[in-house]
């Protein structure tokens, strides 16, 4: 689904899997006692970032819109011609999968070489698949700027060789290698009926389309057998019930159409396994059915062993599905959701699958006619997702979101999202419990154009109703979040209720924001929440719309790390990588919190330190002294304060009397430099240098200001605060 033109128009200005990043790999690490997050993959991926490249690297970047804030790792490199990327395997293989971006128009070929030696096969690469364009998607941008291409190498490679691709004259960025063992074909099952035996070409250059649905038929309780082959399939399959459709292999037998099951209904224990279907969606056409399977495969069926690229959506579920298992399955570039359980799904389990660059939301429940009940997603391996959430679950009754592994969502979404937003009517709101746990999201969460805010890695979102179910989470890692970890926020802008929420033990780890982002009336519970590396405060408290209500945090025991509060609802926290270390020319004081012993109407304590030199904060009038306060977030040898008031020359000149005072803690403030009076003139850019002395240093900056001559009041427009002289 994707994120409608939200009305949510803002204010104009130890427990749980971690994930160790070695060598440029992603692996899910299990703690004790609990299942690992994601899926169990028959491959290894390589970040090319990680590799020895002779081509330029390119990234971080998380800005919409930028290739490198759809790659995974929001890195990659980039090839010129002759330039290569060469890759040390990670396990013993014979085939290789590659994320990859070329220009707009462009299409060409990837030189392949094994431990030296340049193979005959070559990788088409292409921008068939990308560059798509949603304009009715609000906040949408062009995106889906990657693809994937697969390649048997025809030889055995082992742990430790090396595997490099080369340009050939087509500027291509590289993203990531998925290196795999691929098993040999299997063999045709006893008593089943071939496609080919029926008619279809595995050439490819014939219309096998009858030769299937003659299989079909001919079926009834048993087996289609589909060899190893290319078929061309050029219309639907209807009518599919009763039959298991079986490939050789995902590697082997591929089937070449963008419509593979259509039907609104079907008795039910269909099973489709171990075959590939790619399609050619360029575009996404949401009146057109350009899916594996659209509406219904009936009860007690199974999707297992598929690859599914060049889609508009691997499956969109309607009608009964109920028990619905799909499994073991990949599921690429698809320009809209990779998986959508349409409501009334019952019983259904989506566990073991991997999914990449979806064009909305991976994997989404949608409870519209009738509730999705009972149902799950469960050890799925999530990553890019270009244009909404990595897991959306809208509505629905005792619904599971359990030990899946997210990484690396863009614009318009989080990596889970829990949501009450209901697009369509009739539309059934969460009820029951809703189960969330063992959940690891890696740089989730995204910037919403529309709401002119950040969305968090995991949203709880009272967007057209309020939330009363039950939202039980537990055992959740969030890793490098550019915004926050978690975020409470009625979508709609219309101030419905969270409640209900319990948190249960969190690791939280560089989150470049705040950890609780909280823009909805209602309550939750933290209990053995951890976090580390905060980028601005703990947390972000602020209704929306104001004065709808608040939002309750309520201490469980066994929180750490994450006790403070952005104190100033009138701007937002600086985005940003965490909290890293400052290089010297940074503005330490640039997005921090602060806070003040008045203010003036809007001219709130944020205005110093949000980079714009422009606003500005300004004291109680004639109440001297006034002072302003800013939290570094950690302490710091600081030498130079620049102070600035508005560059414009309707700012007349004038002179202030500050003292400088500093703190280790908060509490005990002592004088770094005493009073003493400050030009600010607009002839010289407003702006009043202080040198702090050798030896200072300090998390908390105080300055007290005891006289104005230009105004009855202390006036800050930025407190900028360095590390150099």
């Amino acid at each position: 689904m994707h994120s409608s033109t939200a009305a949510h128009l803002r204010r104009t200005p130890a427990l749980g899997a971690v994930v160790a990043l070695a060598a440029g790999m992603l692996v899910a690490v299990a703690p004790a006692a609990h299942a690992a997050s994601g899926a169990t993959l028959p491959f290894t991926s390589v970040e090319a970032e990680s590799a020895t490249t002779t081509g330029t690297k390119i990234g971080p970047d998380h800005t919409q819109g930028t290739l490198a804030s759809e790659a995974s790792g929001r890195q990659a490199v980039r090839l010129s011609s002759g330039q290569r990327v060469e890759f040390t395997v990670p396990r013993a293989a014979n085939a290789v999968n590659l994320a990859y971006s070329v220009p707009d128009g462009q299409s060409g070929t990837l030189d392949v070489y094994v431990n030296g030696t340049r193979l005959a096969r070559t990788i088409p690469v292409t921008s068939k698949y990308s560059y798509v364009d949603t304009g009715w998607i609000a906040g949408a941008k062009t995106h889906h700027f990657f693809d994937n291409a697969r390649l048997l190498l025809g030889r055995d490679v082992q742990a430790g060789d090396k595997v490099a691709v080369e340009s050939t004259g087509t500027q291509v960025t590289v993203d990531v290698a998925d290196f795999e063992q691929v098993a040999a074909a299997a063999s045709q099952p006893a008593g089943s009926v071939s496609v080919v035996a029926k008619g279809a070409d595995p050439s490819g250059n014939g219309d096998s389309t009858q030769a299937f649905r003659d299989a079909i038929t001919a079926a009834q309780g048993g087996t289609v057998w589909i060899p190893p082959g290319d078929y061309r399939v050029t219309s639907s399959l209807s009518g599919v019930q009763n039959v298991t459709l079986q490939g050789a292999g995902s590697w082997y037998s591929v089937v070449r159409t963008s419509r593979f099951v259509d039907q609104t209904s079907s008795s039910g224990n269909v099973h489709i396994k171990d075959f590939a279907v790619i399609g050619e969606v360029t575009e996404r056409v949401d009146s057109s059915p350009d899916n594996f399977v659209n509406g219904s495969l009936g009860p007690n069926s199974s999707v297992s062993g598929m690859w599914l690229q060049h889609l508009k959506v691997g499956l969109w579920l309607t009608g009964n599905n109920d028990n619905l298992v799909v499994e073991n399955s990949r599921i690429l570039d698809t320009t809209a959701d990779g998986l959508n359980l349409n409501g009334s799904a019952k019983g259904v389990r989506v566990r073991n699958n991997f999914l990449r660059n979806q064009g909305d939301d991976s994997l989404a429940m949608w409870s519209l006619y009738a509730p999705d009940t009972n149902s799950s997603f469960e050890n799925n391996t999530i990553s890019q997702p270009n244009l909404a959430n990595g897991i959306a679950i809208y509505g629905g009754t005792d619904i599971s979101v359990k030990n899946n592994l997210v990484s690396d969502t863009n614009a318009l979404g989080s990596g889970i999202a829990i949501s009450n937003q209901k697009f369509l009517d009739p539309f059934s709101p969460l009820a029951g419990t809703i189960t969330v746990d063992g959940n690891t999201l890696v740089r989730t969460g995204a910037m919403n154009p529309n709401w002119n805010h950040p969305m968090g890695a995991l949203r709880v979102d009272s967007y057209d109703s309020a939330v009363n179910a039950t939202v039980d989470i537990t055992d959740t890692t969030i890793i490098d979040s550019p915004y926050s970890a978690f975020e409470f926020v009625s979508g709609g802008g219309r101030g419905y209720p969270v409640r209900n929420v319990d948190v249960t033990g969190a690791t939280v780890r560089n989150t470049g924001t705040v950890v609780v982002q909280a823009e909805a009336q209602g309550a939750a519970t933290f209990r053995n929440v951890t976090a580390t590396q905060v980028g601005a405060a703990g947390v972000y408290n602020c209704p929306y719309p104001a004065n709808s209500g608040s939002f309750t945090l309520t201490d469980g025991g066994g929180n750490s790390g994450w006790s403070s509060t952005w104190t100033d609802c009138s701007t937002w926290p600086q985005p940003g990588q965490g909290n890293p270390d400052p290089d010297p020319g940074r503005n330490l004081a640039k997005g921090r919190p602060a806070t003040a012993t008045g203010s003036q109407d809007v001219y709130t304590p944020g205005k110093a330190a949000d980079g714009d030199a422009n606003s500005y904060w300004e004291s109680a009038n004639n109440a001297f002294p006034q002072a302003w306060t800013v939290d570094l977030g950690s302490s710091y040898p600081v030498r130079r304060l620049v102070l600035k008031l508005p560059p414009s020359a309707a700012w007349g000149a004038r002179t202030q009397t500050i003292t400088v005072l500093g703190s280790t803690d908060g509490s005990a403030y002592a004088t770094v430099v005493g009073s003493r009076g400050y030009r600010f003139d607009p002839a010289t850019g407003n702006t009043a240098t202080v040198s702090l002395p050798s030896g200072t240093d300090l998390r908390y900056l105080r300055l007290s200001v005891s006289a104005n001559t230009g105004w009855p009041a202390g006036q800050f427009s930025e407190v900028e605060a360095y590390l150099t002289s």
